[in-house]
């Protein structure tokens, strides 16, 4: 048979736990102590010194008991809902929190890029100007050289020219003069003029 503690042996006879105490403290109901240091009675004594109730008001008081159950299950649950409710709003907190931080450093992020990119974009334009300075400046003493070039070669035509002018100057004053002396009148003219040039 099945061993109860005081309580259930109470509601199983109708009576009071104090009464069903001091029935096994006078010695009227037996009882054992188990392992825990716990007193149980078997059901048979219970019903030897005290009679069970009927099955009905039994099953009534198991319907009610597991009705209670049922309702601390349901609070039970209810409790460990809430509590991974807040778990998961902490954890969604904690996740917004981190986002917003992403986004901010996304944020700098970009505007350092941007920076970047307007500073390397600045860089270069003051590259390209400055490679057309260069060229600019290439430009002119090329056109400085080619105009000193020109105005040398120009200096140098008159120059023969102005050479050429007096060679036949002298070539016609020395008609008069016989032809080895205008030969070497001429040669030295000539001499002169391609030295000069």
């Amino acid at each position: 048979m099945a061993k109860v503690g005081a309580q259930r042996a109470a509601e199983l006879t109708g009576r009071s736990k104090s009464t069903v105490q001091r029935a096994m403290n006078n010695g009227k109901l037996s009882y054992e102590v188990d392992s825990n240091g716990r007193r149980v009675i078997d059901t048979s004594e219970l019903d030897r010194a005290f009679g069970l109730k009927k099955a009905s008001e039994n099953i009534n008081h198991s319907q009610e008991v597991e009705r209670e159950l049922e309702k601390a299950t349901a609070l039970l649950e209810t409790e460990r809902l809430k509590m991974r409710i807040q778990m998961l709003e902490t954890q969604l907190h904690s996740a917004e929190e981190q986002l917003e931080d992403l986004k901010a450093q996304r944020d700098q992020w970009q505007k350092q890029a941007s920076q970047v990119l307007i500073t390397s974009q600045f860089s270069q334009k003051q590259a390209e100007e400055l490679s057309e300075q260069l060229k600019e400046r290439e430009r002119r003493a090329r056109e400085r050289r080619e105009k000193m070039e020109a105005q040398k070669l120009e200096d140098k035509m008159k120059k023969m020219h102005a050479q050429n002018e007096n060679a036949r100057d002298e070539a016609e004053q020395s008609e008069g003069k016989t032809d080895d002396e205008a030969n070497f009148s001429f040669g030295g003219l000539w001499k002169r003029a391609k030295g000069g040039a």
